[in-house]
């Protein structure tokens, strides 16, 4: 019990250098880095083999051996770290720990049991990486791993009868301390990515406060004048030194350091941004080195470049520079990944004049229009809870919120397949049932083959306001039917959830052009009579307390009237 004392004392300095290590900017910023190249992994792998070499001086002396919290820093990076963290880490402590004690009791058998241990925590990175449990994981496995130590002490220390004595004695505290201890750190170092993730949150609300400044530049279109306001934004809302918009071939606006040599109007010079824009993929530049810009005095030495997409063409980038080397981190990324995506969009909403086309068109465009910002802002802050935990889940989501976006604004008054409508839609409810979970059911009930062409965004309201005005109002959740019926000469769509409902009063009133309630509602049925006819509006019946049913009846093409 002594011993487990002493021990524990020994593993809670450890503990506390570990909490003093992420008070500091420079291992919180390594920390956070998205790509963690060869370079930080060398400092990693130094950082903890000094930790095992601080467990090995305040140990205990015992029968020729000492007591231990070396195996700490060694597990811990192998774990944060991975292979090579672990590896380089352990022969640093373990190296230390042999040549220290040449030709002792213990010598070969601790410095091997380091090295293997640490190994061993490199290799169980992607499994710490997947739990959710991440101290109990820690907890565990570091138990096991001073359980292998207590073997090899048992096989390569001699006499036999000695080890097995010192065994005995050290083995059940240092498996319990330093399990706790690697448990314990474990967890403190990864406080700082939950607060780091807390930030990204903050970052995507950020992200939407700039696209919401930038909007009205950006319905201008992508040019030096619009790019020389934006990028302005940009810099005046955030902590990075320098930001630049080029179009495919020249830089069209750079504010911040190196403005007096990245002029605007003269061509790319940098590879990397040729790079981005040949491939559309995001590309983090680490060093002056990889920014590669011809200018010996730019002091410009980290970079993120992001692409500008319209639809699936590239058309420019976004670049975010910062004066230091190795400083972008995840935070920043994920800012500039949001805005490049939000910048992307409102380059799509460029192509339309809406100040004219809403007033000179139909209703459709008004409908295209409604971008609603809290179903925006609430799937990128989805995504990005996701993006560290579960990035294929989080990819997938940005998929369907890029098809969300795309559908919705594509100018079209051509009619598309009942099933062109539905993957629209299903886009749209992968987005909310990620966010809501088992709040949400959806159960589609569509025929195989069904005959039926509409207008685009016809069925998609009526989805939209079953689960936003239906479900989400309640408590519990609930369940929402779409369901479409071949009656040979018209195809009957019905939308029915099973939430809140509505009263009499307000039934009535949703179809009122002079109410401000239901505006899709409306548009809806106001192009559903000036296609097909007066009779062919939208039926709708509720019940509070029951839910509501929307029904609408699209004719076959021969059955269609000329309206």
């Amino acid at each position: 019990m002594i011993m487990f004392q002493n021990l524990l004392s020994r593993v809670g300095l450890i503990m506390l250098l570990s909490f003093i290590m992420t008070r500091m900017k420079p291992f919180r910023r390594l920390v956070a880095k998205q790509n963690i190249d060869f370079r930080d992994k060398m400092l990693l792998a130094f950082i903890f083999g000094l930790y095992g070499i601080i467990g090995t001086y305040t140990g205990i002396p015992i029968r020729g051996a000492i007591a231990n919290a070396r195996v700490i820093g060694v597990f811990v990076g192998g774990l944060l770290g991975g292979p090579i963290v672990g590896t380089l880490s352990g022969l640093i402590a373990g190296g230390h720990r042999y040549l220290i004690d040449i030709g002792g009791f213990t010598a070969f058998s601790c410095s091997l049991s380091t090295f293997t241990e640490g190994i061993m925590a490199g290799f169980l990175k992607k499994g710490i990486d997947k739990t959710d449990n991440k101290m109990l994981f820690a907890l565990v496995t570091g138990m096991v791993a001073e359980v292998w130590q207590m073997l090899i002490i048992i096989t390569f220390s001699k006499p036999f009868s000695d080890a097995l004595e010192l065994v005995k004695i050290i083995g059940l505290p240092m498996i319990v301390a330093n399990g706790l201890g690697i448990a314990v750190c474990i967890s403190i170092i990864h406080s700082v990515i939950k607060d780091l993730e807390r930030a990204e949150a903050s970052q995507a609300q950020l992200a939407l406060k700039i696209a919401n400044k930038t909007l009205k530049y950006f319905r201008k279109g992508l040019n030096e004048k619009t790019a020389l306001e934006v990028v302005k934004i940009i810099k005046n809302m955030t902590g990075v030194k320098a930001v630049a918009i080029t179009d495919k071939e020249k830089i069209l606006a750079h504010v911040g350091l190196g403005e007096e040599h990245h002029l605007a109007g003269s061509p790319i010079r940098t590879n990397l941004t040729k790079e981005v824009i040949q491939n559309g993929r995001c590309i983090i530049a680490n060093s002056k080195e990889e920014i590669d810009c011809d200018n010996s005095k730019c002091e410009l030495k980290s970079a993120i470049i992001i692409p500008l997409m319209e639809g699936d063409k590239v058309v420019g980038t976004l670049k975010m520079y910062k004066d230091q080397e190795n400083s972008i981190t995840q935070v920043e990324s994920a800012l500039a990944l949001g805005l490049g995506q939000l910048f992307s969009t409102q380059l799509e909403l460029s192509k339309i004049d809406y100040q004219s086309e809403l007033l000179a068109k139909s209703e459709l465009k008004a409908l295209q229009a409604q971008i609603n910002p809290h179903f925006l802002f609430n799937a990128i802050n989805t995504i990005v809870s996701l993006i560290r935990t579960q990035p294929d889940n989080a990819r997938r989501l940005l998929i369907h919120l890029s098809n969300y976006f795309r559908n919705n604004l594509q100018e079209s008054n051509n009619e598309v397949d009942l099933y062109k409508e539905l993957e629209n839609i299903k886009s749209y409810l992968e987005i909310e049932k990620a966010r809501f979970g088992d709040k949400l059911n959806i159960v589609f009930d569509i025929p195989d083959k069904i005959d039926c062409t509409l207008p685009p965004l016809l069925l998609q309201p009526l989805v939209e306001n079953a689960v936003k005005h239906g479900i989400f109002e309640k408590v519990d959740g609930g369940t929402v039917q779409i369901k479409a019926i071949d009656n040979g000469r018209e195809t009957e769509l019905i939308v029915e959830d099973d939430g809140i409902g509505m009263s009499e009063e307000l039934l009535s009133s949703l179809l009122n052009d002079q109410v401000s309630t239901g505006i899709g509602l409306n548009n809806v049925n106001n192009r559903l009579k000036a296609m097909y006819g007066k009779e062919y509006g939208l039926i709708i019946e509720s019940k509070i307390g029951q839910g509501t049913r929307v029904k609408m009846r699209i004719p076959k093409k021969e059955r269609r009237l000329a309206v």
